[in-house]
Parts: structure tokens; C-alpha cells; sequence
């Protein structure tokens, strides 16, 4: 199982139906998991988190984004929690089966559904950061939705990295990335003089000098007459739970205050508290193999590993048969995403591989970012197999819909040329990613071993198949489509993207 957790922020933590609404756009998604929500009255905020697999979980986040944008306006909206967006930011997380590299692959596409959805810009923060001043999540909300709707219109610098340059007039910019597991702490201290919190903030907070991998600020939470100090710890086994808590404790003793409770948003991994139990019981010769749970889990995956198919032929029988099944699909497209993902994944083979060997030290660099990105090109080109099969299951549903009245048929022709648009775009898109794969392999070649030379050209030759069998499914689907103008450009996309990939342009096999 392929598992993804994301754990999107909404400025709006007072009216209840908003929130259940926007949590309902999520539960619509078929394949999501409603972990947990909840809200703050005085940040006002709401924090949603959900788990599934990523196509499922990429769509809901999407479809909360707008949503949320229907029904939050940032112009008549306040809090004590900075924000830039109605949305404010979306995160995926890696859980099961899948890479920190593979969600940024997912930030970036839900990044591009966003804007081309709802015409909300996006920045991209943490792992799938564009600019290396964009990782840290303080600095794209610098201003807040306020000042950055302003600055936008004149500082190049803040221009989002996917859309106009400027903001949505009241859902503001939507912050998209790609983290490893995050902590939302916070301590409520014995004062509701917020400047203490503020202080002790800035004490231990890592960009102060403070603990590593913690980010503070102090919060005044007004009705609970309470300072806060609010906190995300980026690693929480490098810097625990117990250790920031005792941190602000002492830090809150010398400011003369005490701590009047803590609380987790959102939800925590088992080891966290685990590690906290292990501090403040002392118990000795803790571990993890203690846990119920975790010897259970040990235990399930045994067995599962024992089930596992033991040869490669075995692993790819499945896909063969369903191809091989007299159905409509899986097809021609998903068997082109398929030949792209392979080639992605020798690539990633051969880049990392060169990397080890000391006669390539010089590229080393080059071929680690060549490697990450080879990578995700492959669990793009492999996510495609299904969305392939599905937009043309699309097709067929469309057509299979009534239309016995002139209503009914109306309302069917919509349908069907809605779903071959669909068609076309899916294997268009396909045939975009096979296209870069075939140049960044070809870019590759001359960074590789000898040895593996072959692979690499093996490589370009099945991105190149790709290519060619996305664009021979555009064209075959264009016929259908009634809207001209639209299959003109989809056709001389097409065209372009095949020209990339011929024997003129440095194919393969040279």
C-alpha cells in the first residue's frame, strides 16, 4: 500500500458549518481517510489531517482548496495565527511506501490543479521549495495575506511560483510542499502577557539559536486570557517532546511563570510518546519492541513479507493479465506510462550507482539532483497507468448515460466531450513527462559509467516509446472532440512534444 498523509491549514476556526463543509469536499474523495480535525477560536484556524493513497489525497486537497476559497474571505477575516491564504498551507507526508521526492512530485501537481481550478496562486515550501529562500515556511508569509497582497504586485522576488503575479481577492495564495513528519506543540503558560511567550519564543526557536528543528512564536489567546507558546518540531527525534517541554519550563521559570497545560494538533507518532514515557518514568532499558502495537505491526509485516511474490516475473504478472483482459483498459496509454516509468527508473538506476564511484566525484552533485529527479518522474509516470485507465472508463460511463429526452441527450454530449478532454489531457500529460525524461536521460549519458551506457540508452529508448504511444493516444482520442480550437492546440502540443524524442534530436540507440 502506497500511504500519503496531508494536513491542510484553513484561516477559519469559528463558524462550524464553514469548517464541516470543507471537511465534507475531503470526505467526498473515495480512498480518503478522515483522521482528525480541529479548530482554534482564537487562532482561527482549522487543522484537518487525512491519509490515503496520493491520486486520492492529492484530489481531496484540491477540491478543499476550493472549497475553502467559496467560503473564506480573507479581507473580513482575523486571528492570531499568520496566514496568506483562505487555504493557508498544504503539506504531504510521506507514511507508507512512498519518498519525501514522491510528495513533492504530489505538491507539485496539486500545486498546478490549484491554480488551474480556481486561479489561486501557489508557492511551494519545504522539500518542494523552487528557491532555497522558500523552504522556510515564515518567510512566504512574511506580511501576511495584507502585506503580501500588496508586494506582490511590485517585488518580482514574491511572485508565487505557479500563477499570476497576484493574489486571489479574497482567498489569497495557497503554500503547497512536501515535509517528513511535523509536531504541532503548543504551551500555555500562567500569563497573559504574550510578550513572555513571545520571549520564550524566541529563546528556543532553532533561527534564534535556540533548540534545533523547533519554529516558535508567542500567541496571545485572548479567550482564555493565556499566553501560548506555539511551536512545529520538524524532527522530533533529533529534538523530542520532553526536551522542548522542559525547555520552556525552565525558560518560563525565569520569566517567573509557570506552565498551565500543553497541547498536540493534529496527531503524533507513537515513538514521540514513547521517547517522553522513556524520560520522565526513567525506565530502563526502554524499547520500542515494548510497545504492543509496535511488536503487532512487526509481526503483520512478517507475514506479509512472506506472501510476497519472490520473483521479478511474478511481481509484473499482474499488470500483464490485466492488460491482456478482453477490456477497454487497461490500454495503449497505461502500457506508454508504464515503458516511461521503466526508463525513469533505470535512470535513477545509473545516476545513483555513478554517484558511489570515486572516478565521478566530480559530478557527484549533478547526479544526486539528477537521481531525485529521475525518481520522480517515475512514480509520475507509474501514478499515470491508472489515471490513464480511468479517464477512459470516463469515456465509456459517458456514453453509456441516457437519452431518451433532448434534455437528457444534451446533458449526455456535455458529458461525453468533458470526459474526452480528459482522455486527451492524461496521455498529453504523459507524453510531457516522457519528453523531459528523454532529455534529462540524454543529458545523463555523458555523467555515466561506461558500464552502464546501455542502460541509460535503454532508458531513452522506452521514454521515447512513451512518448510516441501518449501522443499516438491524444491524436486517436482528438478525433471525438467537438471543440476545434482546443483539439488545434492539443494536436500541435502533440506534434512538438514527438519531434522531442526523434532520431534528429539525439534519439537513442545511435
Amino acid at each position: 500500500m502506497r500511504l500519503v498523509e496531508c494536513v491542510p491549514n484553513f484561516s477559519e476556526g469559528r463558524d462550524p458549518q464553514k469548517i464541516a463543509a470543507i471537511v465534507a469536499a475531503m470526505r467526498e474523495v473515495p480512498g480518503v481517510y478522515m483522521l482528525k480535525y480541529e479548530s482554534d477560536v482564537d487562532h482561527n484556524r482549522s487543522v484537518v489531517t487525512l491519509a490515503g493513497e496520493p491520486d486520492a489525497i492529492v484530489e481531496a486537497a484540491v477540491r478543499a482548496v476550493g472549497r475553502a476559497s467559496e467560503l473564506i474571505d480573507l479581507t473580513k477575516q482575523t486571528g492570531a495565527h499568520p496566514r496568506i491564504g483562505a487555504t493557508d498551507v498544504v503539506p504531504f507526508v510521506p507514511i507508507e511506501g512512498v519518498s519525501l521526492l514522491d510528495c513533492v512530485a504530489f505538491a507539485r501537481r496539486a500545486g498546478q490543479e490549484i491554480w488551474q481550478r480556481y486561479r489561486i496562486p501557489v508557492y511551494f515550501y519545504e522539500a518542494a521549495a523552487q528557491r532555497s529562500e522558500r523552504t522556510n515556511l515564515e518567510n512566504l508569509r512574511r506580511g501576511q495575506f495584507e502585506g503580501l497582497r500588496e508586494e506582490v504586485l511590485r517585488n518580482p522576488d514574491r511572485a508565487p511560483d505557479v500563477g499570476e503575479p497576484r493574489l486571489h481577492p479574497t482567498a489569497g495564495a495557497t503554500v503547497v510542499g512536501a515535509r517528513k513528519f511535523l509536531i504541532a506543540y503548543n504551551i500555555n503558560l500562567s500569563t497573559s502577557d504574550v510578550s513572555i511567550a513571545k520571549r520564550i519564543a524566541k529563546k528556543i526557536r532553532f533561527s534564534s539559536g535556540g533548540l534545533p528543528f523547533v519554529k516558535a512564536m508567542g500567541v496571545d489567546l485572548r479567550a482564555r486570557n493565556l499566553a501560548q507558546v506555539s511551536m512545529n518540531l520538524t524532527d522530533f527525534e533529533q529534538t523530542p517532546v520532553h526536551q522542548v517541554f522542559d525547555t520552556v519550563k525552565q525558560e518560563a521559570e525565569k520569566e517567573h511563570v509557570s506552565i498551565v497545560g500543553s497541547e498536540i494538533i493534529g496527531l503524533i507518532p507513537k515513538r514521540a510518546l514513547a521517547m517522553a514515557a522513556e524520560f520522565f518514568l526513567k525506565v530502563e532499558n526502554f524499547s520500542p519492541a515494548q510497545v504492543l502495537e509496535n511488536r503487532l505491526e512487526e509481526s503483520l509485516a512478517e507475514v506479509a513479507d512472506a506472501s510476497r511474490p519472490k520473483s521479478l516475473a511474478a511481481l509484473a504478472e499482474p499488470f500483464l493479465a490485466a492488460v491482456a483482459e478482453p477490456t477497454p483498459a487497461p490500454g495503449g496509454g497505461s502500457v506508454a506510462s508504464l515503458a516511461g516509468a521503466l526508463g525513469a527508473s533505470l535512470g535513477h538506476m545509473v545516476a545513483g550507482l555513478t554517484r558511489k564511484k570515486k572516478s565521478f566525484a566530480q559530478y557527484a552533485d549533478a547526479l544526486e539532483r539528477t537521481a531525485q529527479e529521475l525518481q520522480a518522474l517515475s512514480r509520475t509516470l507509474a501514478t499515470a497507468i491508472d489515471r490513464d485507465a480511468a479517464s477512459y472508463k470516463a469515456v465509456l460511463d459517458a456514453y453509456r448515460l441516457p437519452r431518451e429526452t433532448e434534455e437528457e441527450q444534451r446533458a449526455r454530449d456535455r458529458a461525453i466531450q468533458a470526459a474526452l478532454k480528459i482522455s486527451v489531457e492524461v496521455p498529453l500529460d504523459i507524453a510531457r513527462h516522457a519528453a523531459s525524461l528523454f532529455e534529462k536521460l540524454g543529458q545523463l549519458e555523458p555523467m555515466s559509467a561506461p558500464s552502464m551506457l546501455s542502460d541509460v540508452r535503454v532508458g531513452r529508448m522506452m521514454a521515447a516509446v512513451a512518448v510516441r504511444g501518449a501522443v499516438e493516444n491524444v491524436n486517436t482520442n482528438l478525433e471525438s472532440v467537438t471543440d476545434q480550437p482546443y483539439a488545434a492546440r492539443a494536436r500541435a502540443e502533440a506534434q512538438t512534444l514527438a519531434s522531442r524524442v526523434s532520431h534528429d534530436s539525439g534519439g537513442a540507440g545511435r
